[in-house]
């Protein structure tokens, strides 16, 4: 098999990288270890910045998200039995999020990818193996249907995420690995319940952070801040809902509405970097390269830098000629990849419970009073939530 670029992962960054890539006539394959199923039903963000919102319009797969996203203003945040209100679209010039679950911009995507003629999905493709990246070669090596498979490409994009084939692959004296572990996850739970506000609530308490969020006006997603040795059969949603309410300001809690969860795990929390994100002619894109913390909302919306900046340099290598993006990827991509972990963690720091030292809460409070009293310092947290800029000279 050949093709102009093999995607390792068919989750939402290697479909969208696809797309961006096929409008301009560029091929590409897919090579995905689940089958389509799978892949729709895993439970991930419903967070959208505007990078990400105008890359979906971009890729001609918006017309679903634009109907029935809901767009946000703004978020709320509780502390001290206090409910503040930060206003985004004020604080940034017009700037907004939008909720659309994960799942559905990933049926999205597959709806428009597997009609596409330059793109090819290869479903169940298992122990893939990228080699000979480094000298400019490129082959990805995998099974399907019990046989061994090679496909030939010009370049490489490792979209497989964190536990994927493609940063696996690099020599371990080419890679640096910068890693944070948090001591403490976050407890989810889906319910077919309407939202306990418009906007989503952060709840800093002094039992831990809460989370209120949505993924319509009829689904909530609601998240709890647990112990990493918490299991999540010893949470019953009865046990979940009372601890919910307890992190909330009374008010809030008096218009939660409970129900029987349709999904409930645990995520832990990590800061996870990896430098550089370009090997030859292989580049890693999204959680292959960098994770962070799900409180400012990154997840996919740093993927989606990482997709802007691989797509644009690729379009420019086939139509132009030009190299000078690609070799600018790394570089650019990782400028805004820290940029994000650290407001990650920042805002981590300030929302969560990290021990019972009662002086580490009263200092939580009092930032977070100051922040709620200055105009520079809800702009910060705005201009970060939104999503900060792709690098305009990147072009």
């Amino acid at each position: 098999m050949q093709t102009q670029v093999g995607i390792i992962g068919g989750g939402p960054s290697g479909l969208c990288l696809a797309r961006l890539l096929s409008l301009s006539g560029i091929k590409s394959v897919i090579l995905e270890r689940q089958t389509r199923e799978y892949v729709e039903a895993r439970i991930r963000a419903g967070i959208l910045e505007q990078g990400m919102i105008d890359l979906m319009r971009r890729a001609k797969v918006s017309e679903r998200m634009d109907r029935e996203g809901l767009v946000h203003d703004g978020i709320v945040l509780t502390f001290n039995g206090r409910e503040e209100r930060i206003d985004m679209k004020k604080l940034t010039g017009g700037h907004q999020v939008m909720v659309y679950g994960q799942t559905e911009l990933t049926k999205d995507l597959y709806d428009a990818v597997l009609k596409d003629d330059n793109i090819t999905v290869i479903f169940e493709a298992r122990d893939v193996h990228p080699k000979d990246f480094l000298e400019g070669r490129p082959q990805l090596d995998f099974i399907k249907d019990g046989r061994q498979i090679a496909l030939d490409c010009d370049f490489i994009a490792g979209c497989d995420g964190y536990h994927g084939a493609s940063r696996a692959s690099v020599p371990r004296g080419m890679i640096t690995e910068y890693e944070r572990i948090y001591p403490f996850g976050w407890l989810g739970l889906l319910s077919d319940t309407p939202p306990v506000h418009e906007e989503l609530i952060y709840a800093n308490h002094k039992r831990g952070f809460a989370l209120c969020s949505q993924r319509s006006h009829t689904r909530s997603r609601y998240y709890l801040q647990v112990g990493l040795d918490e299991k999540v059969e010893d949470w019953s949603d009865e046990r979940f809902w009372e601890e919910l309410k307890k992190r909330l300001p009374g008010h809030i809690a008096d218009k939660l509405v409970t129900g029987p969860s349709l999904e409930k795990s645990i995520a832990p929390l990590r800061s996870f970097v990896t430098e550089p994100m370009r090997f030859g002619n292989m580049f890693l894109v999204g959680d292959a390269a960098h994770i962070v913390p799900p409180t400012g909302a990154k997840g996919l919306n740093l993927a989606a830098s990482d997709m802007y900046y691989l797509s644009t340099a690729l379009i420019a290598h086939y139509t132009e000629g030009r190299d000078d993006l690609l070799d600018r990827y790394s570089e650019t991509a990782l400028r805004r990849v820290w940029a994000a972990v650290r407001f990650s963690w920042w805002f981590t720091s300030i929302m969560h419970k990290f021990n019972d030292d009662p002086i580490e809460h009263k200092i939580q409070l009092a930032e977070l009073d100051y922040l709620m009293g200055s105009t520079a310092g809800q702009t910060t947290i705005a201009e970060n939530y939104v999503g900060l800029p792709f690098d305009p000279s990147f072009k």
